[in-house]
């Protein structure tokens, strides 16, 4: 049975409109994107959890990753949990200093945070989990991508690979205040190193009382060629 001429054309139309639309989404994505491995996924033990926000299961998780021998249950007392949920973010680096990393910020865009997952570098970041009707903050480790997808992977709350599309999660990074970092060994430089960055990640580290891992990230650097 044949359909009538116009609602054939109409049919057409929507294809074509289809296919267009699809190819204009495959399209935005970045050239620096565009030149990283097609997919991702880093490994390495994640501690999974609700409380304050994910905060301490993801500290956990990359001091895990580290080699510290850590639960996240052992970082509420250092981090003054329950009380001190508003000083947490904060709270949680000079932690992180404390047991001897540096805390490394990222530009809030897309491509920086996937070049440093390309390196092999989990990145720790908040985004925005909810709708339109209910919206919490949570932190999240961006620990994989799928650039012909267009998707990110996160491990985030109870979910150890949370998918989500690069506009939905770029609004979402954004609509928690773009706030992106690397938790790094001394010895571990981050991919395309801002080196200003990463020496003022060092005088953190030392103000934190770790002078020798300190000096130890300025010696990581100017070893680099």
């Amino acid at each position: 049975m044949m359909l009538p001429v116009l609602p054939r054309f109409r049919f057409a139309l929507l294809a074509t409109a289809c296919v267009l639309s699809l190819a204009g989404c495959a399209g935005t994505v970045q050239p620096e994107i565009k030149r990283l491995p097609e997919r991702v996924e880093l490994s390495g033990r994640f501690y999974r959890g609700d409380a304050y926000q994910g905060g301490p299961q993801t500290l956990a998780s990359l001091l895990s990753q580290q080699g510290v021998t850590i639960t996240p249950g052992l970082l509420e007392k250092p981090l003054h949990l329950p009380g001190a949920e508003a000083q947490l973010q904060h709270n949680m680096q000079k932690l992180a200093r404390e047991y001897g990393m540096v805390v490394y910020p990222l530009d809030s865009n897309l491509p920086a945070l996937l070049t440093q997952v390309a390196a092999g570098y989990p990145v720790w970041l908040r985004y925005t989990e909810g709708s339109a009707f209910w919206k919490a903050p949570r932190y999240a480790l961006l620990a994989g991508y799928n650039r012909q997808k267009q998707t990110v992977l996160l491990r985030s709350g109870l979910e150890k690979r949370l998918l989500m599309d690069f506009r939905s999660f770029e609004s979402a990074f954004q609509s928690a205040g773009g706030w992106a970092v690397l938790v790094q060994a001394p010895t571990q430089i981050p991919a395309k190193v801002d080196r200003q960055r990463w020496l003022q990640a060092a005088n953190e580290l030392s103000q934190a009382g770790r002078e020798e891992a300190a000096a130890q990230a300025i010696q990581a650097l100017n070893s680099q060629k």
